[in-house]
């Protein structure tokens, strides 16, 4: 899978995309390619956002199943 990174440069220096450890400059990507750029930058933001929820779940069910097992009456042993 390729990695991407977006360089944050000024507005003097063209921004750049490192891709597999080569840098591209944006402005001279294919409109195709600016396209996928802004699908995977898309994509990463919606993981990003799925996985903060997936750690609220996690957190609610942690306390969900501690709140049962308060409810639960003693075990006999």
């Amino acid at each position: 899978m390729a990695k991407q990174q977006a360089q944050t440069r000024t507005q003097d220096e063209p921004q750049t995309l490192t891709i597999d450890g080569t840098d591209y400059n944006l402005a001279d990507l294919s409109d195709e390619a600016k396209s996928q750029v802004t699908n995977l930058r898309v994509t990463d933001q919606e993981i990003a956002r799925l996985q903060q929820q997936l750690a609220i779940f996690q957190t609610a069910r942690t306390a969900y199943a501690q709140a049962l097992k308060a409810e639960l009456p003693e075990a006999e042993k």
